[in-house]
């Protein structure tokens, strides 16, 4: 049995408890996909605030919800599909006010820089303007297109995990990395920055970076 296997498996004898109302298994889950489940609303709202109360959210609609839930997909693209639609949702709302996405404080672009400059001021300056302009590039992308790049390049599931949170195809998954590849290429190719020491492209070490961190559709080829 495979990680992805015994924990579907884990999942699904949690849900079966929960149902008949043990507090401690659901407790469990939310312990388990919380992460997760607030990282990709963060990654779609672009808001820390939204990302919470859409966590929050969603983890009390699937607990209200769970006496529904006939286990035809498992529970992990369940509480994903109920956050993918209330991130869009609040999206929109951010895009209705005008609201740009990207600040100078944007959770998402502190802790990439975070994470990735370790301690390196320089490093940190590379990477900031790179990654901002990598999610002004993502941002701008169609709702629906937006989020399938979410879900397989930064939260890594399957194209067919992503058919099955987004209700359509694995061909239609397959088309929008293709379509996204294009216009973030487009996008990042348009203003070359983060040059290496030659002057020539991006730095490796930003190279290196972007393909661990699963952004290898992103990269300045």
């Amino acid at each position: 049995m495979t990680r992805a296997q015994r924990e579907a498996a884990t999942a699904t004898l949690l849900v079966e408890g929960a149902k008949k109302g043990d507090p401690r298994a659901f407790d469990e889950l939310v312990r388990r996909y919380r992460v997760r489940i607030f990282a990709l609303a963060l990654h779609l709202s672009g808001s820390e605030s939204d990302a919470d109360d859409i966590t929050q959210d969603v983890f009390l609609r699937a607990f209200h919800s769970l006496p529904e839930f006939e286990g035809r997909s498992e529970f992990f693209t369940w509480v994903y599909r109920l956050t993918v639609n209330r991130a869009i949702d609040a999206r929109r709302t951010r895009a209705r006010r005008s609201e740009s996405s990207i600040e100078d404080d944007d959770p998402r672009l502190e802790r990439a820089v975070q994470v990735d400059s370790h301690g390196d001021p320089r490093r940190a300056a590379e990477l900031r303007q790179t990654y901002a302009l990598l999610l002004r590039a993502l941002d701008a992308l169609p709702a629906e297109m937006c989020t399938t790049v979410v879900l397989v390049a930064l939260q890594g599931l399957s194209n067919a995990e992503a058919a099955v949170v987004q209700k359509c195809s694995r061909g239609t998954i397959a088309w929008r990395l293709h379509e996204a590849r294009g216009r973030l290429q487009t996008a990042m190719a348009s203003r070359r920055i983060a040059a290496a020491p030659d002057g020539t492209g991006t730095s490796p070490h930003l190279e290196d970076l972007l393909t661990r961190a699963g952004f290898p559709l992103f990269r300045l080829a």
